[in-house]
């Protein structure tokens, strides 16, 4: 008789042991699958910041241009030359936040 319960647990242990390394296993899968989506996550956040910035800069170009232009009279100057400014503000903003380009402050903080 204690050799049947001995058996019957042996058996029920194995058993769980088995079902135990399953879950393991898919939990494994899961925790895979789960840290791609969060390097899919940052760089989709980091790819809507630098489109953003990119297009803020360009907008406040244009607006200003525009701005410059209707009060000054010097149309279409203004809105040209400030919009090609904007832009290359927006291209150095996003080389520099993708770190590119050093940031100014960057190169006197090294020297100190």
């Amino acid at each position: 008789m204690a050799d049947d319960r001995e058996e019957s647990l042996e058996k029920r242990r194995a058993q769980l042991g088995a079902e135990l390394a399953t879950k393991r296993a898919e939990a494994g899968v899961e925790q895979a699958s789960e840290a791609q989506a969060e390097v899919s996550r940052k760089g989709y956040a980091q790819a809507m910041k630098l489109s953003s910035e990119f297009i803020a800069a360009i907008v406040v170009g244009a607006v200003l241009g525009y701005l410059l232009d209707r009060f000054v009279g010097t149309a279409p100057w203004g809105l040209i030359v400030l919009l090609l400014l904007g832009f290359c503000a927006g291209v150095l903003n996003v080389l520099r936040s993708a770190g590119v380009v050093a940031h100014p402050l960057d190169d006197q903080d090294d020297k100190k």
